[in-house]
């Protein structure tokens, strides 16, 4: 498994922002899985850091802001609350000052700088570019248009949450597995970490390959707003999460 450099990734085309989708409930985790420690910081620092190296803006689409204060970026909530991931893309392209947004989740700690570029120049070739991986197609990894507005307000003011529930209104283009693999051979990209054992296995691995970022607190943080990068309200510790066990 790969995991992201710190060098500088390069810039994306004009016309494309990044977003980072911070609105779900972390119930496997039992916290919100942003705000988790991570290389010296929070989760949601790591991906904001390399999507700032690629785009000229980065948007968080959050309906508690306050918690984030910390990010130095722009931060937007869903017109359409409680309604998924899908409202807080509509949410993203509502606010983009671009044509294009490139969204990702919270909790991806593998995205591929190289990937993201190529996906932010692919995307004249539909109002939704959305790579394949091993699992079939990655709408939590993908592009979006303007065009995509008007179907993605229909679907929600339907009540079709699936982020795939608007696709037959526009032009889809998808990337296959094959091409994505150039770039991600083991389609790391699209791992994501939902459960106190997927974390504690992602730092022990990151020890493992002697990976160096600055100490930090190993607990993971249960509630509490955020000032900088402390936390200054309640913790659970790492012992009084569910066992780790050996597979």
């Amino acid at each position: 498994m790969r995991i992201a450099g710190k060098a500088k990734q390069g810039i994306a085309p004009a016309g494309v922002t990044g977003v980072i989708l911070a609105g779900g409930e972390s119930s496997r985790m039992g916290s919100n899985k942003a705000l988790l420690p991570y290389r010296g910081g929070r989760f949601i620092e790591s991906i904001h850091r390399l999507l700032a190296q690629i785009f000229d803006e980065v948007l968080l689409v959050t309906n508690t802001a306050e918690q984030y204060d910390f990010l130095p970026c722009r931060k937007v909530a869903d017109i359409y609350p409680g309604r998924g991931a899908l409202a807080g893309l509509h949410a993203a392209l509502q606010q983009s000052r671009t044509s294009h947004i490139f969204a990702v989740a919270c909790d991806m700690p593998y995205l591929n700088g190289e990937l993201i570029k190529r996906l932010g120049e692919w995307r004249e070739r539909g109002d939704v570019v959305i790579p394949h991986g091993e699992m079939g197609p990655e709408p939590l990894h993908a592009v979006y248009g303007k065009r995509c507005l008007d179907p993605m307000e229909r679907a929600l003011l339907q009540g079709r949450r699936r982020i795939v529930s608007f696709f037959p209104e526009v032009r889809v283009w998808h990337v296959p597995a094959a091409s994505i693999a150039e770039f991600d051979p083991h389609f790391d990209s699209f791992k994501n970490i939902n459960t106190p054992k997927e974390y504690f296995a992602l730092r022990d691995e990151e020890r493992a390959l002697n990976l160096s970022y600055p100490e930090q607190d190993d607990r993971v943080p249960k509630t509490g707003p955020y000032r900088g990068s402390y936390i200054v309200e309640s913790y659970v510790t790492n012992d009084s999460l569910p066992a780790v066990t050996a597979s």
